[in-house]
């Protein structure tokens, strides 16, 4: 039987899909070169472990695992040498986001959506425009019906920015119902608005037609309800169509989160004492802007004692030597997706107190626990039921969920803790394609730091698959990875 041989690029390789360890024996062979990269890369080249009173154990020869900027480093060079994005196509990634979406509305018998959202009008035509601003002005939306022409009202002057999108049939002037843009004629403009989208409702959806509705100014609701439509909440389903994720889609996140990955391995590389927060954090900015990603959604790098508890937001402090420093990515990348995994790093130096280091194994135990049960129909409850159990001392910080879903942005579904499912949970089946993230923070009350801890997975037929690669810290883990 020929021998298999692995290089230096095959693991580059498998180490960009996920795969973590490769067995070898005697018809398995890793070249030097192979053997010398792979701790860098996060692979554990271990020795056919079926034959009888074989070990686990790592093959002679192949280096001790560097320390963590350097693997990080090697990561970031491995991305580097795929230059150019994987073959996305997005003709078929937005038909078939759109093709996706309206099927869920026939599933709900809504004749039309109008959104707002630009995350949700970008997921349904793949038109960007000024993100943020839109997030809070409403200048700009979508008339999406199950059947007919897809119209975009763009904000004035920016109607050359979605031309030749196939995904859009007709763009128009939006009109802004906003105090702000109306003054004391925001009833009047509201009033003009429900007349040219009920207008389009009753062309192309039908007069007695269910109408999906976002968080549109609440002048325009009343004046579209008043026209006799029946109008529904638009979120459940944009939800449930952007949970589960296309073969381009799968593509796309992939190369958004290297480019997330690299941008952290920047940003480690400039931990010192003595930066602060801010400072540190824009290094993370400078690299996502530099390879096309788009903003990040919130401010979760902290260090010392304002890791805990989290959800304080970068800051002036400067970091001192033997501080933990612990980052939420939180990033639209590339092709508009959401990159998310967290990492609590040390910086020296010197090395981390037993505390640190405790928290730390706690917070990595939860997440390698919590991603073992993930497979495809298990539902929410059982998932929670079974989960990591957190102990008492660290139960009062916990994380708001234990997963969650992930496209371009944080999506459905939410999947509680146990103790928190009956309050503030529902059931549901985890699916194939799904893409989530499975979270811990671990630091007690009142305590002195914390630990945050992250990792992004597709669901497959077989389990959860890792999207998200960047090293641990084995300063903190020791052995345990």
């Amino acid at each position: 039987m020929p021998k298999t041989i692995y290089t230096r690029r095959d693991l580059e390789n498998m180490a960009a899909r996920g795969v973590t360890i490769l067995h070898a024996d005697d018809q398995v062979v890793v070249t030097d070169e192979g053997l010398d990269c792979a701790a860098d890369l996060g692979i554990r080249i271990l020795r056919d472990t079926s034959a009888p009173g074989n070990t686990a154990e790592p093959l002679p020869g192949q280096r001790p695992r560097g320390d963590l900027r350097h693997r990080a480093r090697n990561l970031s060079q491995a991305w580097g040498r795929q230059r150019n994005p994987p073959d996305v196509d997005p003709v078929r990634m937005r038909l078939g986001r759109l093709n996706r979406l309206r099927k869920e509305m026939a599933r709900r018998d809504l004749g039309a959506l109008v959104l707002t959202d630009p995350i949700n009008i970008r997921y349904a035509t793949d038109a960007r425009n000024m993100t943020p601003f839109h997030l809070r002005n409403p200048a700009r939306y979508l008339f999406l019906p199950l059947e007919g022409p897809v119209i975009l009202f763009e904000f004035e002057g920016c109607y050359h920015l979605a031309k030749g999108l196939e995904t859009i049939d007709e763009i128009r002037p939006g009109i802004t119902v906003s105090y702000a843009a109306s003054g004391p004629l925001v009833y009047d403009r509201a009033r003009a608005w429900a007349e040219e989208i009920g207008g389009l409702i009753r062309r192309h959806a039908g007069p007695g037609a269910r109408i999906g509705l976002e968080r549109f100014n609440g002048a325009c609701a009343f004046a579209l309800g008043e026209l006799g439509y029946t109008l529904l909440d638009a979120q459940e389903p944009v939800e449930r169509a952007r949970a589960i994720k296309n073969e381009e889609e799968i593509k796309a996140m992939q190369w958004s989160m290297q480019a997330v990955e690299t941008g952290v391995g920047r940003m480690l590389d400039a931990l010192r004492p003595g930066i602060s927060e801010n400072e540190l954090w824009a290094h993370l900015h400078k690299s996502i802007i530099e390879q096309d990603g788009e903003y990040i959604e919130t401010r979760l790098l902290t260090s010392g004692p304002r890791t805990n508890p989290w959800f304080n937001e970068t800051g002036r402090r400067q970091i001192e030597s033997s501080d933990l420093v612990a980052l939420d990515t939180d990033v639209i990348g590339p092709y508009g997706y959401y990159s998310d995994f967290s990492r609590t790093f040390y910086c020296g130096p010197g090395k981390p107190s037993p505390e640190q280091r405790k928290l730390y194994a706690m917070a990595y135990d939860q997440v390698q626990f919590n991603l073992a049960l993930l497979k495809p129909g298990m539902s929410f409850r059982e998932y929670a039921e079974k989960a990591w159990r957190i102990p008492n001392p660290y139960l009062a910080n916990r994380y708001f969920v234990s997963v969650h879903g992930v496209g371009m942005t944080g999506e459905y579904p939410y999947i509680m803790h146990s103790m928190d499912f009956d309050s503030s949970g529902y059931d549901g089946i985890i699916e194939p394609n799904m893409t989530l993230c499975v979270e811990s923070y671990i630091g007690e009350e009142n305590g002195a730091e914390g630990v945050k801890l992250e990792q992004q997975v597709q669901i497959t037929e077989s389990g959860a698959v890792l999207m998200s690669h960047f090293p641990w810290d084995e300063g903190l883990l020791g052995s345990a990875a």
